[in-house]
């Protein structure tokens, strides 16, 4: 029983930090948006994630964030499993060569944000459950 649960809530576990992971992406090419020569970053979030599972072989096991030089220190609550960073393909051209489309930018961070919440609620509606269970006995 206790390791359906850890299957269970583990996925949803890798899931969350990847969308956390994503949600800071998404962020920061926002705050750049007025930055020259900044180019807009994203992952591909199935991807990562079915990189994320492979590695860890489905249970437990933590994503950690991909480090490009041997002198950055990890990230506490790491997401690199499969979270690779890829540039997005420019839509509109800028003058400045930064290649941030705003309106593309808040819709993925609404969406992704909306997919995070519906995450949290299926957690939070799988522990409801157990417990409601584990009471009744």
């Amino acid at each position: 029983m206790i390791n359906q649960l850890n299957d269970a809530l583990g996925f949803q576990q890798r899931a969350l930090s990847l969308r956390a992971y994503r949600q800071e992406v998404l962020a920061s090419n926002i705050a750049n948006a007025d930055t020259p020569h900044y180019k807009a970053r994203d992952i591909d979030f199935k991807a990562s994630l079915q990189s994320a599972l492979g590695s860890v072989g489905g249970v437990g096991g933590q994503i950690e964030l991909a480090r490009t030089s041997a002198g950055h220190l990890p990230s506490a609550g790491s997401v690199s499993g499969g979270a690779r960073l890829l540039y997005r393909t420019e839509s509109q051209s800028s003058v400045d060569g930064n290649t941030i489309d705003m309106d593309v930018e808040r819709a993925a961070f609404a969406e992704n944000a909306t997919q995070y919440e519906a995450g949290i609620t299926f957690i939070n509606s799988l522990l409801r459950t157990l417990q409601t269970a584990m009471q009744e006995r």
